[in-house]
């Protein structure tokens, strides 16, 4: 009888494993579906600054898909300076449309990289020691990212695994993979001169407070928060989208990190002609390719 019970539990096991919805197979919902299935806390606070705040889109499918119940993480763009997580919401829109738990957060401006990048580990300790409000899948987390933010969850989903990045994240967070629009992930001193020297004003007091110091900020300060330092076998997988016009983060920044990338768990989409922020077009192409390779992930 017991044998018969074991037997009984270990196929519903399979059964509901194998049986995991695809994300490609889930047709996209219409905005009164969507308005249906989520409760939205708006303007969590995750710390003690007002800009420290976060929406959290819970769904009441995401349970239901398996091992694609996955909690997305959007970090908006804004070169660490300017912009909010409600003006990039055309990044997440695609995974509302799918059910999935959405987490769009702010961070701190002008105050450099350093301390924004440490934002997104603040929000995500927060997440795991209130989790009890929230009941997210935080073992299946996508870091995800325009520009700045791309660069910050790259950073922080990379580093995880390196006992000299300084932000460490507590027990019960994993990152299972980095979705990257157009963020630096190499030669940020580069990027600060760029900034700098931009003759758009407003460009360039960006540039000024990446890192906040007299001058250029010296390449051992800045590595700390390029990807490229971190990237080894171990790492979550990465897809990376980025344009071969861009004229703020230089195609030419990206070459050495995507020749380290891993054939059978990275994806890069690159763009000939696309620039800095993707068109809708492009943006709906980059969706497809992005569903399938989150359905992918599970596979590895």
């Amino acid at each position: 009888m017991k044998r018969t019970i074991v037997h009984w539990i270990i196929l519903c096991f399979l059964l509901t494993t194998s049986c995991s919805k695809t994300l490609t197979s889930i047709p996209d919902k219409t905005a009164e579906e969507i308005s249906a299935i989520y409760q939205i806390h708006k303007d969590v606070s995750y710390g003690t600054d007002a800009e420290q705040n976060m929406d959290i889109y819970l769904s009441k499918e995401a349970k239901s898909y398996g091992k694609n119940n996955y909690t997305i993480v959007f970090l908006h763009g804004g070169a660490y300076y300017l912009s909010d997580k409600s003006a990039e919401e055309r990044y997440i829109e695609p995974y509302l449309k799918k059910g999935l738990n959405v987490v769009n957060m702010n961070y701190r401006l002008k105050r450099g990289i350093p301390i924004a990048t440490t934002d997104l580990t603040n929000a995500l300790n927060f997440l795991k020691a209130n989790n009890s409000d929230y009941d997210l899948n935080l073992n299946n987390i996508i870091l995800t990212g325009f520009s700045a933010g791309a660069q910050i969850a790259t950073n922080v989903g990379l580093a995880q695994n390196n006992k000299s990045f300084p932000d460490k994240l507590i027990d019960g967070v994993t990152i299972k993979a980095v979705i990257n629009f157009s963020g630096p992930v190499d030669d940020l001193d580069e990027i600060e001169k760029i900034f700098i020297d931009f003759d758009y004003e407003p460009f360039s007091k960006a540039g000024k407070a990446l890192f906040p110091s007299d001058g250029y900020a010296k390449k051992e300060v800045v590595s700390v928060y390029e990807p490229i330092t971190y990237f080894d076998e171990k790492d979550p997988s990465v897809f990376l989208w980025h344009g071969g016009m861009d004229n703020q983060i230089p195609p030419e920044t990206f070459v050495d990190f995507t020749s380290k990338l891993r054939k059978n768990n990275d994806v890069v989409s690159y763009i000939p002609d696309g620039k800095h922020s993707p068109t809708e077009k492009e943006l709906k192409s980059a969706y497809t390719k992005i569903f399938q390779f989150l359905d992918d992930l599970k596979n590895k």
